[in-house]
């Protein structure tokens, strides 16, 4: 949702000023003349950092999502009318999603369906969600599909939990090691060097490389910053383009044990995305293309969307995949072909989402069991390295008296 200063006249006349979140300006006029008022100007808000922390802070989670979506699907399924449900939603929600809510009931009570209503969202609803909704109230089934929706989301949130939380330790580590480092090479070593100098110690090796590594720090910091601070944002801008994307896309695939994990991370959500909408009564081109679009690597959106031009001309969904080895395993056009045998696509995709996630599992319990100890020696070394290069010089100085 992006945020619109505008200025408006009311029943008497009066000239108000404010602030309106819409996706559009044409939105913003909407919900503006929904409220009675007569738009005279709508201008885009310019943000400033504290606009990007509120934004970050009112952002909207997968669990806030998931938590809407099984209430609003428990609620259609008691037999609710959607405008009660969402009105019941809204009194009960907090923060950005209760603006979302309320925003979404105004539109359903002006007449528009709820796909799309929940389309003017797309920050919040993805375009999964939104044609699974919008195929729900086309099939006349959206109680189920709703019920699919908020069982996938609690699924999905799950293992991006597994994840994340088998991930977050060697992070910490690793975290507070650099932090670490930098204190004692900033504070700890100059005044050590000092310490040296005034007894004209006669410093070995480690401690003259430890001194010579913190001067630099102490002289060029601003260079370094400088340079972290550029080439970050040179990355971003080369990310931007399309060979930039691709390119690195394709690197991350590449790298030892993390590109596997990744691969198999997003394997697991294309599957069970097509498995949900395959399920709703998408068509499998429909679901191709729009699986493609939330994918979040260039390599296998765009093996999806060939795939699913293939299948607009009449090859099979397996033969499609099986063209694209670099993005998707042999395996997935084998249980493919199965579905398409066999009519269950559904149950078949399901089946190999859930061994994806298996291994992705096992790959994050195998990448942390070999990260931990890896961590801990180079954290050993570090520490050793430190000790030796501070305590050798004091060493030296007790032995001289």
């Amino acid at each position: 949702m992006k945020r619109f200063n505008y200025k408006a006249r009311d029943k008497t006349g009066t000239v108000l000023t404010g602030e309106v979140e819409a996706t559009s300006p044409e939105h913003a006029s909407k919900l503006l003349h929904a409220k009675g008022l007569i738009v005279i100007s709508i201008k885009a808000k310019i943000d400033t950092p504290l606009d990007f922390i509120r934004r970050f802070r009112e952002r909207i989670t997968l669990q806030d999502v998931a938590t809407f979506t099984r209430q609003l699907s428990t609620m259609v399924n008691a037999g609710l009318p959607i405008t009660e449900a969402l009105l019941i939603l809204r009194s009960q929600a907090k923060g950005p999603m209760e603006k979302v809510a309320s925003q979404v009931l105004a539109d359903v009570e002006g007449g528009e369906s709820l796909s799309t209503s929940i389309s003017r969202h797309p920050k919040v609803f993805s375009p999964t969600y939104i044609a699974l909704v919008r195929s729900g109230e086309v099939g006349g089934v959206l109680d189920d599909v709703l019920a699919r929706l908020a069982d996938d989301l609690e699924k999905q949130q799950e293992f991006s939990g597994k994840v994340k939380g088998a991930l977050i330790y060697p992070a910490i580590v690793i975290t507070g090691m650099l932090a670490v480092g930098l204190i004692m090479m900033i504070f700890v070593i100059p005044r050590l060097t000092s310490l040296y100098g005034e007894f004209n110690a006669n410093l070995p090796l480690p401690t003259k490389i430890l001194i010579g590594i913190s001067n630099i720090l102490l002289r060029f910091w601003p260079i370094f910053l400088l340079l972290a601070v550029g080439g970050f944002y040179a990355f971003q801008l080369y990310r931007k383009t399309v060979p930039g994307r691709r390119r690195t896309d394709e690197l991350i695939l590449k790298l030892p044990i993390i590109g596997d994990l990744q691969r198999q991370v997003l394997l697991t959500d294309i599957t069970r995305t097509l498995s949900l909408m395959v399920g709703a009564g998408v068509s499998i081109l429909d679901a191709l293309n729009i699986t493609a679009g939330v994918v979040n690597n260039v390599v296998l959106s765009e093996a999806l969307k060939d795939s699913a031009k293939q299948v607009e001309k009449g090859f099979p969904v397996a033969y499609s995949f099986a063209k694209h080895p670099e993005a998707f395993p042999f395996i997935l056009s084998q249980m493919i072909a199965v579905g398409e045998e066999t009519g269950k696509m559904e149950d078949v995709l399901k089946k190999i989402s859930h061994v994806f996630e298996v291994e992705s599992d096992q790959r994050v319990k195998t990448l942390t069991a070999a990260i931990e100890p890896l961590v801990m020696i180079l954290l050993g070394v570090g520490v050793g390295f430190l000790v030796i290069a501070v305590i050798l010089p004091i060493y030296n100085l007790t032995s001289q008296f």
